[in-house]
C-alpha cells in the first residue's frame, strides 16, 4: 500500500530527494506520491520534517 501526503505537507521538497524510484513530485499546493510507482519503502515517511506522510 503506497504511502499519502497530508494537507499538513509545507512544500519544503525533502520526501522528493529520499524517493528511491522518483515517485514523488511537485503537485498542486504540496507534494504527491505515485501509488502506482511507490514500493512503499517508507524513506519519505522517516524524512518529512512536518510529519505529513503516512501509509494510506
Amino acid at each position: 500500500m503506497a504511502h499519502v501526503i497530508s494537507d499538513e505537507c509545507v512544500s519544503c521538497g525533502t520526501c522528493e530527494g529520499e524517493c528511491p524510484v522518483g515517485a514523488i513530485s511537485e503537485g498542486d499546493g504540496k507534494y504527491e506520491i505515485d501509488a502506482d510507482a511507490c514500493v512503499d519503502c517508507g524513506a519519505c515517511e522517516a524524512a518529512c520534517p512536518t510529519g505529513a506522510i503516512s501509509e494510506a
